[in-house]
């Protein structure tokens, strides 16, 4: 049975675009939905582009009321009916409500080794605490922020002179490698983990 891939983007979806790339052919997978919290997120344009159908729920309406913005997202999401959803750089925070109610079945994709430096600013950290390397993790999505069981890893050394930029660029090449390789293992049935060395 092919698995129905929703992906949320809140910017540009660059794993987005590598996500729906490997949905193809042999793929126990097809992305059914990308949707978005920004309306203007340049995902959804090169979403559409490759034929998958978008939405957009904007945040701002709701101002703070998380719950009744989740709500409004689920709409499209329901109608999509996917098996699987994917947060590809999606940038609010889902309440427990949200996630209990796709546990198993939602992933993320984190700019750092969990389970170190959850939230943001993860490359400055990583170089500001004296690491030798970096990378990015696959996880199932539950209610305590860049938690849950670990789905793979990709790992980076720290160079001398890296800045959080030049971290992040290398970061991403590996998240465009492991989240795809993630998702169709995932797909599939199986929950053990990917390790990109």
């Amino acid at each position: 049975m092919t698995r129905r891939v929703a992906i949320l983007v809140s910017g540009g979806g660059s794993n987005m675009v590598r996500l729906v790339e490997s949905m193809t052919g042999d793929h126990p997978a097809r992305p059914v939905l990308v949707l978005s919290n920004d309306p203007e997120a340049g995902g959804l344009r090169r979403a559409a582009e490759m034929g998958v159908p978008t939405a957009a729920v904007s945040h701002k309406p709701f101002k703070g009321d998380r719950a009744a913005f989740e709500a409004a997202l689920s709409e499209p999401l329901a109608a999509a009916q996917p098996d699987i959803i994917c947060l590809a750089g999606f940038m609010r925070v889902l309440t427990e409500g949200f996630t209990r109610r796709w546990q198993g079945r939602m992933l993320n994709i984190h700019p750092s080794l969990l389970p170190k430096y959850r939230g943001l600013h993860t490359h400055a950290r990583a170089l500001e605490a004296g690491e030798t390397e970096a990378g990015c993790t696959v996880h199932e999505v539950t209610a305590e922020l860049d938690d849950g069981p670990l789905l793979g890893q990709a790992r980076v050394p720290i160079l001398p002179g890296d800045t959080p930029e030049t971290l992040a660029a290398r970061v991403l090449v590996e998240e465009h490698r492991l989240y795809p390789a993630v998702l169709r293992r995932f797909a599939a049935g199986d929950r053990t983990p990917v390790l990109l060395p």
